[in-house]
Order: C-alpha cells, then sequence, then structure tokens
C-alpha cells in the first residue's frame, strides 16, 4: 500500500518542481526588494533625525507584531477595494519584500550602531560628509557584521513564502494540498514537502552558521 502511494507521489513530480520553483522565485525576489529597503530602513532607524526614525518604527514594528497571514490577506483582499488590482504573485512579494524590509531594517540598524563611533570620528576629522562616512566606513563594516544574520532571515523568508498559499499560488506548501487531494496519506505527502524545504534551507543554515563561526574567531 505504502509503495503504491508512493508511487503516485512520484507521478506528481511536475506538480511538486513547480512549486519548489515558485517558492524559489519568490522568495529571491522578495529577498533582493527586501534587502534594498532593508538597508534603507536600517540607516534611517539608526540616523540622526529620531523624529523620522521613530515613525519608522512605529511601522516596523505594526509590521513584525502582526500575523504575516494577515498583512498577505490586506495586501491581496483591501488593497483591490481601493482599485488596486493585483496578481497572487505580486500580492505574495509585495507582502514578503515589505516584512523582509521591517526586520532586514532592524538587523543593519543594530549593525551600523555596532560600528565604533570612532570610526566615523576618524572619517569626519579627514573631510568625509555624513553620507560619504557611511558610504565607505560604517556600511562596510556594517555589512561584514550582519551578512549572517541576513543569510538567516532569508531562510525565515523561504519558510514564511508558506503562507501565499492560501492566496491561491502554487507554491511548495500548496503544491503539497494539490497532492493530498488525490493521494489520502499526508505524512507520505507532507514529509516530502517538509524534506523539499529543509534541501533549499540546509544549505543556507550551514552558510550561515559557518559566517558565525568565521566571525567568533576572528573575535578571540
Amino acid at each position: 500500500m505504502f509503495l503504491m502511494q508512493l508511487d503516485r507521489v512520484m507521478g506528481y513530480w511536475p506538480v511538486l518542481l513547480k512549486g519548489i520553483a515558485m517558492t524559489v522565485s519568490l522568495s529571491v525576489l522578495s529577498l533582493l526588494i527586501g534587502v534594498v529597503l532593508g538597508f534603507a530602513f536600517g540607516i534611517i532607524r539608526a540616523g540622526r533625525n529620531r523624529t523620522l526614525a521613530r515613525l519608522l518604527g512605529l511601522y516596523v514594528d505594526f509590521f513584525r507584531g502582526t500575523p504575516f497571514l494577515l498583512q498577505v490577506f490586506i495586501v491581496f483582499f483591501i488593497l483591490p477595494v481601493t482599485g488596486i488590482e493585483l496578481s497572487a504573485f505580486t500580492s505574495g512579494v509585495i507582502a514578503m519584500s515589505n516584512v523582509a524590509a521591517c526586520f532586514i531594517g532592524e538587523i543593519v540598524a543594530s549593525g551600523i550602531k555596532a560600528v565604533p563611533t570612532g570610526q566615523s570620528e576618524a572619517a569626519a576629522a579627514s573631510g568625509m560628509t555624513r553620507a560619504q562616512q557611511m558610504r565607505h566606513v560604517v556600511l562596510p563594516q556594517a555589512v561584514r557584521i550582519v551578512t549572517p544574520s541576513l543569510v538567516g532571515q532569508f531562510v525565515l523568508l523561504i519558510k514564511d513564502s508558506s503562507v501565499v498559499s492560501a492566496i491561491g499560488l502554487l507554491d511548495l506548501t500548496r503544491a503539497g494540498w494539490v497532492m493530498v487531494q488525490s493521494i489520502p496519506n499526508g505524512l507520505l505527502v507532507f514529509g516530502i514537502v517538509g524534506l523539499s524545504y529543509f534541501i533549499i534551507c540546509y544549505p543556507l543554515i550551514y552558510i550561515s552558521r559557518r559566517m558565525e563561526r568565521r566571525d567568533q574567531s576572528t573575535i578571540l
């Protein structure tokens, strides 16, 4: 019986591969947008304009403190009420990019604050403007500090992408639901789905750990 069900699962590989491709493409695109926005958020959050930093902090805290599924529903179901029609894929990218930017922004802000102030003071003494200090002195060091955390955030983003199955996108999780309709063995089907997520995420987890160990050994 089990072998028969496994054989039927093999027949659904095209569906599973489509789900994997959707999950990866959605996650990569959202990460790219999220990194750009996240660095902008981080610079503002660590900047000298405290009013703007606090206002952005409220925005960030809202999206970090509310369920991601709710955010997806807001983009997909509520924005059309205002006349903004979006596809499920676009809605997923917007929701994932935004939440990624919020988390990455706080990571980047922490990295910027971790750079010794003496570095900026020395750059200022040499005649650099604030923008030049950030570009040539602070950000390069902050990037090295936060890179392991950014890789870890990508892993979380890939896992969070499963939520978009709720709006009809054929991602990896949705592919599992399609398969289980014909193969009444949830343990087998979602075991394969879970293994697929693990195969995608584990190299990133490994890279993140190696980076953290390297940074620790450098400090020691």
